[in-house]
């Protein structure tokens, strides 16, 4: 019986799904014909549903109105789809889809049978450890990375906040930093030592001060807590110079402790995974240290820093720490030297390796400037247009057409056609967030070479009439990924207006809105105006338009018997 019962339970569902995709299927591909049966059926069913006199009732009290009715009628119709214009530009301006659309999608379209759009918009923001972010939804292209060029919080981004009053972090890469930090910063056996405990409670902390707070309770436990220097250099250290004096005293607490991890590191895996962390907290320390020592000028010091820590640790190649080698050796006009970098991390074709890494705007960019660099004193767009290019103004246009193509949004930045804010502390490959960090910093190198930025003006928008449309295809990389406005709109402050890429067009509700809201409100104009004109104009307009439809009836009348017509209204 029971097996009985549950044959027959499954067996429902699906003749439940059956019928349930036959009617969507048919909603699909006959609507026409489920229209047409539709108005067979009223027409059969006239008299008994007394339709005529239904009609006749309603003509009567259409003709009794006056026309300050039309006028309130067309008035109204043009302030609602005003009021509805207005909600689908502010929609489509901040979420860039019109909202119409988005519910017709989402709720409409598995009702009609169309495919769910759970597939694209399931997937979630990852951030460079590769956990997940809550309530932030993207296709999995959408993965955020560290900034390897990310500025100090107290010396660089509060002063901006001190200044003109704007935060220049969103809640989104805060919170991405915290997840960073606990991760890299923090192991499992944090919570037998009461100084590691106090850190990684700070690294959960939202405000400023607890963070400074807990970092000094930390400090006070143990004068070796290398991370708690870390926490007060980034946060609490208001010029480079405080920064660098704390990460100084870090750096000696964090060698004497990665000194020790390493003795014990194959005595078990809690030991293991404490020495990841100590050598985590002593690579990031001399990364900083190099990045003050560039930021204050002694460029040549940076750079031997960060050769020493790519060679110490080249396993750590995830963190990039060669895009701040390459705009150290450009500060420095070290041209050859940048060359072979960019030999190391450029050198397989793009088909070969992954583009989210090594491949970036850095990379990419700097490789056009470098083959730029050899032809830009004398190029000129006349002179190319009467005897063509030569082969190495070819190579350095396909360079340009190569770094567009990864980064469209960077050229704008480069030529000033957009303005520049603080770079996030992640960002987003091939993405906005991308573009402004590496336009905020490499900016005065490309000014730098003497007719690079007129180049790369002359050349960059051809990359867009290479690239096939619709862009499911890519030229030379995989296709740009329609995800870069969702995660860059939650990356970049509010008053930084994203950059969109491919630019998108009207969507169709609000191009109709404004139409009807313009038609509207003319013809209430108009009906105002002239009231008895516009009556003869709306009897003479439904009456060509209900033409057709009352000479295929006449024509259906005369065909048919009358006695057919008697038998099928007595059914």
């Amino acid at each position: 019986m029971m097996a009985d019962a549950s044959n027959s339970s499954s067996q429902s569902p699906g003749f439940t799904e059956k019928l349930k995709s036959w009617l969507s299927w048919s909603w699909t591909y006959l609507w026409l014909l489920w229209f047409i049966m539709l108005l067979f059926l009223m027409y059969i069913l006239r008299t008994p549903l007394k339709l005529q006199e239904s009609l006749t009732a309603v003509t009567v009290f259409l003709n009794t109105l006056t026309p300050k009715f039309y006028v309130a009628l067309t008035g109204t119709s043009s302030l609602i789809s005003g009021l509805i214009l207005i909600f689908e530009w502010w929609y489509f301006r901040k979420y860039g889809t019109s909202f119409i659309e988005k519910v017709s999608v989402s709720h409409l379209r598995p009702l009609l049978g169309g495919m769910e759009s759970s597939s694209t918009s399931s997937q979630l923001f990852t951030s460079i450890n590769g956990e997940a972010e809550p309530g932030s939804s993207s296709v999995s292209e959408c993965k955020v990375w560290r900034n390897p060029l990310n500025l100090f919080r107290g010396a660089e981004y509060s002063r901006y906040t001190w200044v003109t009053g704007k935060e220049p972090l969103t809640y989104y890469d805060m919170n991405l930093s915290a997840q960073d930090h606990q991760t890299f910063f923090t192991c499992d056996t944090d919570q037998l030592r009461p100084a590691d405990a106090a850190i990684q409670k700070a690294w959960r902390e939202r405000n400023t001060q607890s963070r400074i707070k807990a970092a000094y309770q930390a400090i006070e436990i143990n004068q070796e807590c290398a991370a708690a220097y870390v926490l007060l250099a980034e946060e609490e250290a208001t010029t480079i110079t405080e920064a660098e004096q704390r990460f100084k005293q870090a750096l000696k607490a964090g060698e004497a402790s990665y000194r020790q991890s390493q003795l014990i590191q194959h005595h078990g895996a809690q030991q293991d995974a404490q020495h990841r962390r100590d050598t985590n907290v002593l690579v990031y320390i001399k990364r900083r240290l190099a990045m003050c020592a560039r930021k204050l000028g002694r460029i040549r010091e940076a750079v031997k820093i960060m050769r020493d820590l790519m060679k110490e640790f080249p396993l750590l190649g995830m963190l990039n720490i060669h895009e701040n080698l390459l705009e150290a050796l450009l500060e420095l006009q070290a041209y050859a030297d940048v060359q072979a970098v960019l030999a190391k991390y450029d050198g397989l074709p793009s088909f070969f390796s992954d583009i989210s890494l090594p491949k970036s705007a850095t990379i990419c960019y700097t490789a056009a400037l470098l083959k730029a660099r050899a032809v830009s004193d004398k190029f000129s767009p006349e002179t190319a247009s009467r005897r063509g290019l030569s082969t190495a103004e070819m190579n350095a246009v396909e360079a340009i057409h190569r770094a567009v193509e990864f980064n469209p949004h960077v050229p704008k930045y480069l030529l000033e056609m957009k303005s520049l804010i603080l770079p996030p502390e992640h960002i987003l490959k091939r993405g906005d967030s991308e573009a402004v960090a590496y336009a905020f910093f490499h900016l005065q190198h490309w000014k730098r070479v003497e007719g690079a930025l007129n180049l790369l003006h002359c050349t960059w928008e051809g990359t867009f009439r290479m690239i096939p449309y619709p862009l499911e295809k890519g030229h030379l990389f995989y296709p740009y990924p329609g995800c870069t406005e969702t995660a860059d709109r939650e990356l970049l402050p509010s008053f930084h207006e994203v950059s969109v890429y491919p630019k998108k067009e009207l969507p169709f509700f609000i191009l109709f809105t404004a139409g009807l809201c313009s038609f509207t409100a003319m013809l209430a104009l108009l009906t105002h105006q002239f009231p008895e004109l516009m009556g003869v104009f709306a009897k003479g307009f439904f009456s060509t338009l209900f033409a057709p439809l009352n000479f295929a009836m006449e024509k259906i009348e005369n065909f048919m018997p009358s006695s057919f017509w008697h038998q099928l209204t007595r059914i």
